[in-house]
């Protein structure tokens, strides 16, 4: 079978799309994989990783043999961080590119911008992805971290070591809103207090006048749900004016590796919980790193999206091979089975038949002031229970519809 150096990669004009691909001869019969990933734009910086990572599963199943004796052939579109080229490309992947599955986005809003395009042609698509969870729907898996797993194990750690006064910054749209209201549920659920609530627009990069909300609201601690390159000027500018409180996250260091990227102590005191990050000192992770780094040189950091990338090829690799077919039905009864499960970077994880959403182990990530990473606690097993228990059963009826816990899913 080909191995990796057998890949050819091939740039298009007219959308920048590099496309993967087994030898020409066996073409015809390979799966092929789309993958909808932001190259370029303001995510960049956290997603191009995604498709190193694919790209290094893909190389790794055709050195094996392929799935099921077939060999994986990507189609890779730059969707440039832009929500209506999601929608553009999956259309054309879906329609034109025939491909058996999609791997896509980054945001909540991308995903959201794509999802009615995937159920209108009946697509499977991969979201690995943390975000701010509810997603119900029958077309899609979803290997990232949600809330539940997320702040259900964070803000009570939290509230314990630095008091149940609590301020939320976060991004205004669907995965910010969503957010916040979890952790307004979780804070409140503990005996907490929420003192303070912004919503910052994507675009907006001056926070002086948040960081004086916040001073005087005295929280015991930050909650920061804040999203891409502008809203990341918030850290810097909070040191800058001394506002020195502990910070507590499920999007930062995971995703955007802010630790590395920002001037120390500007991340002091950060606390995150999430599934994988490079400083996870398991020996699955360090193989998973060393073997990355050797691919791939020059990456600058291996998120948590990464791993949830490379550990959704071999899920699929794990039911395309069970079902004996591609068949989208197909795959969603072997799901509905149970036990489909991998043993990946972050260890061993499992889908849930009900929500098709995966199992963690959750590392709770703390920044020192040198923006060293330190591990004070870790949760294994986390399951995604919340959807499955408010009732999302995919075994049963796909609403295909995202939900909150103030509007949960109506009872079976």
């Amino acid at each position: 079978m080909p191995s990796g150096r057998q890949f050819v990669k091939a740039m298009r004009l007219g959308g920048a799309i590099g496309v993967l691909t087994a030898s020409v001869a066996l073409a015809q019969d390979a799966i092929k994989i789309g993958v909808l990933e932001d190259q370029s734009g303001d995510f960049a910086a956290a997603t191009m990783v995604k498709v190193n990572a694919i790209t290094l599963a893909a190389e790794e199943i055709n050195a094996a043999g392929g799935i099921g004796g077939r060999p994986v052939e990507l189609v890779v579109y730059d969707t440039q961080s832009d929500n209506t080229r999601y929608q553009e490309f999956m259309r054309r992947v879906l329609q034109s590119d025939q491909v058996d599955v999609v791997f896509a986005g980054f945001s909540s809003a991308s995903r959201e911008a794509y999802r009615p395009i995937v159920n209108q042609f009946d697509g499977l698509a991969f979201y690995n992805n943390q975000y701010e969870g509810g997603v119900c729907d029958a077309n899609m898996i979803v290997t990232g971290a949600v809330p539940e797993q997320q702040f259900s194990t964070l803000i009570p750690w939290m509230m314990e070591k630095y008091g149940k006064n609590v301020y939320t910054l976060a991004a205004d749209y669907n995965f910010g809103q969503i957010s916040a209201e979890w952790v307004r549920q979780i804070v409140e659920e503990n005996g907490g207090t929420m003192v303070g609530e912004e919503f910052i627009p994507l675009g907006v990069s001056q926070f002086g006048q948040s960081i004086q909300n916040i001073q005087a609201a005295k929280p015991g601690f930050v909650v920061t749900l804040l999203v891409g390159a502008a809203q990341a000027s918030y850290y810097e500018q909070a040191a800058a004016a001394n506002v020195n409180l502990p910070m507590a996250s499920s999007v930062n260091v995971g995703q955007g590796y802010e630790h590395k990227r920002f001037t120390p102590p500007s991340l002091k005191d950060m606390y995150v919980t999430t599934n994988f990050i490079e400083e996870v000192d398991t020996p699955a992770a360090k193989a998973f790193v060393e073997k990355f780094r050797a691919r791939f040189p020059d990456e600058p950091y291996i998120n948590q999206e990464a791993a949830n990338s490379y550990i959704a090829m071999n899920l699929y690799k794990l039911m395309v091979e069970r079902a004996g077919t591609t068949d989208h039905a197909a795959l969603r009864a072997e799901i509905a089975k149970g036990d489909v499960c991998f043993d990946g970077p972050s260890g061993k994880v499992c889908l849930d038949p009900k929500s098709q959403h995966m199992s963690h182990t959750i590392f709770l990530a703390k920044v020192e002031a040198d923006h060293s990473i330190s591990f004070p606690t870790v949760w294994e097993n986390i399951e995604p229970y919340w959807l499955g228990e408010a009732g999302c059963d995919l075994t049963k009826n796909d609403p295909s519809a995202q939900y909150t816990p103030s509007s949960p899913p109506p009872q079976q």
